[in-house]
């Protein structure tokens, strides 16, 4: 009997960077700022762009913004970088019709998340993601699974049904446990590529089969995020082991309080005016602002 795993393909790349949403100072979306915050984070590592998931403050984008930011940021980094539209919703029909359109402005892929608020069983999950799958049969999916801020999760048996869509190759696992991703592979195989949601869970879930990671802190560190992953597969743990480690702190204070806050306000520490979080998101207290600011600065010098 052999005991050798076989690895999951990499649809989209190791490192996407779930992009925020730029705001200018009346609180439009600063298009070319999107570019060019897009094309900068592809300079630093990412192999693709997320726009319009949760770091990007979807639930307070209209769907005219969202079209436009997909526009400006599949522009702004060319056809050589994957690009990933959110298209969930809590309605299918709304969800079916932003994935259907993804698809035909040009999208690499589609995150869609699981169906927030009205708490559907397992089978009305199943067939919802159905539906999205059906509205763009040539679009890759990737599920996205993220029970504290949906209210239900997407359980490994049902993601297993939805393999059966062709255009399903891919899971964004943000239930914050390990084990998520060995009952994922235990259930759809190898063939499902399952990317880390947490970027503090990162190198525990690459250990469990994991391809990669949809990462905030690549707005930051994304050359260290991607020297990890490299070192990881590379055999060289103890190095990975050390970047993990040293990031620690980072990953922590970009989630103190609710995504996207603190990331923008590192951006802007940084000098992207990238603006605040649109109501009923706040900006960033002055307290974690400066112990952010200090994480920072030791990074610098690190």
């Amino acid at each position: 009997m052999s005991f050798l795993a076989e690895l999951s393909p990499t649809p989209f790349g190791r490192l996407l960077t779930a992009m925020v949403t730029p705001f200018d100072e009346m609180g439009n979306v600063d298009l070319a700022l999107a570019g060019r915050l897009a094309r900068h984070l592809v300079d630093e590592g990412s192999d693709g762009i997320v726009v319009c998931g949760t770091t990007g403050e979807s639930p307070t984008l209209s769907w005219k913004e969202q079209h436009q930011l997909l526009d400006a940021v599949r522009q702004a980094v060319g056809s050589g970088v994957k690009v990933l539209a959110g298209t969930g919703s809590n309605s299918t029909a709304e969800a079916v019709e932003a994935t259907a359109a993804a698809a035909a402005a040009g999208a690499d892929g589609a995150l869609v998340v699981v169906p927030y608020y009205n708490k559907p069983p397992q089978d009305g999950l199943e067939h919802h993601f159905r539906k999205v799958a059906e509205a763009a049969a040539d679009l890759p999916l990737m599920l996205y699974n993220i029970p504290g801020r949906t209210g239900c999760a997407l359980e490994p048996s049902t993601v297993a049904k939805l393999m059966e869509c062709q255009n399903v190759v891919s899971f964004k696992a943000a239930s914050g446990s390990t084990d998520e991703v060995t009952q994922l592979r235990s259930n759809c195989g190898s063939k499902l590529a399952v990317y880390s949601g947490d970027d503090a869970l990162l190198l525990p879930m690459l250990s469990v089969g994991a391809v990669g990671v949809v990462s905030v802190a690549s707005h930051i560190v994304g050359r260290r995020l991607k020297a990890m992953i490299d070192a990881y597969l590379s055999g060289q743990v103890a190095l990975a082991l050390g970047y993990h480690e040293q990031l620690q702190p980072l990953f922590k204070a970009l989630f103190a309080t609710t995504n996207p806050i603190p990331v923008k306000a590192a951006l802007d520490l940084n000098g992207w005016p990238v603006g605040p979080p649109r109501s009923p998101l706040i900006p960033l207290n002055q307290t974690m602002r400066n112990s952010l600011s200090q994480i920072l600065a030791s990074l610098r010098h690190s």
